[in-house]
């Protein structure tokens, strides 16, 4: 069965989702998270990536970017790939591969979903049962997009800078979206659109990638608009519930 086909378009933001080969853990100690995530910032840079949110669970990646070229996140991702896995061989001396596979991606409809996207990623942790509060972890983006933290990496995507005139009032309104639990119908449209590289918006998003692409997406579930405001010396590590989860 061929591989679903990627949609990737300079412009339209893409939620990523990468995990360990047989769900094992890609991060072993906090070096190692500091080295993807300088890994991550020189390869959006090199390929143009504007990237919005993250968070980095212990056997997979969640990223929120926008490409400036079609091709821009397949390079940042082949590239970042790469260079970790050859870090995490020489720093504990294993060979062979890391990731399963290809990275699962699903373009985001930015009026509906984007902050709805970026709030699914921060909130990993605490669907997983690692921390009650998203600000107790330290590896996600919601340090500065939730309390006004500096970080290079990170590029505020227009919609989320619409929700103040001010660093202040955009933490503070972006963190009352968290007061409101991400139902079970939206975090299936999100899972679902990422198992199978579905479009993640509604009728009229879809119909204008359609446009964009010359072409029909097939069958995929349309989503529904929300208001937006192995090496023995690696330890096999499986979690279970959310961490192992798309």
């Amino acid at each position: 069965m061929p591989r679903p086909h990627r949609i990737q378009l300079a412009g339209v933001p893409l939620h990523v989702v990468q995990r360990g080969v047989d769900r094992q853990a890609v991060f072993f100690e906090d070096t190692d998270r500091e080295f993807y995530l300088n890994t991550l910032e020189e390869s959006a840079q090199w390929y143009g990536l504007a990237v919005h949110a993250y968070c980095l669970m212990t056997n997979h990646v969640h990223l929120l970017v926008t490409p400036e070229k079609g091709d821009a996140v397949s390079r940042a991702m082949r590239r970042l790939g790469s260079q970790y896995v050859a870090f995490i061989n020489r720093r504990y001396r294993r060979t062979g591969t890391l990731w399963d596979g290809r990275f699962r991606a699903c373009v985001v409809d930015s009026d509906s979903y984007l902050l709805v996207c970026q709030r699914y990623i921060e909130l990993n942790p605490v669907r997983a049962g690692l921390v009650e509060n998203p600000d107790e972890y330290r590896w996600t983006s919601f340090g500065c997009n939730g309390l006004g933290g500096s970080q290079r990496l990170l590029s505020p995507h227009a919609v989320y800078e619409e929700l103040g005139e001010t660093v202040e009032q955009r933490c503070a309104a972006y963190r009352g979206l968290f007061s409101e639990v991400l139902d079970t119908d939206v975090l299936s449209e999100i899972r679902e659109s990422l198992q199978h590289n579905h479009v993640l918006g509604n009728d009229r998003f879809k119909s204008e990638i359609e446009r964009m692409l010359a072409r029909k997406l097939g069958t995929g579930r349309r989503g529904r608009p929300t208001k937006a405001p192995g090496f023995e010396a690696l330890p096999r590590i499986e979690w279970v519930g959310e961490v192992n989860a798309l």
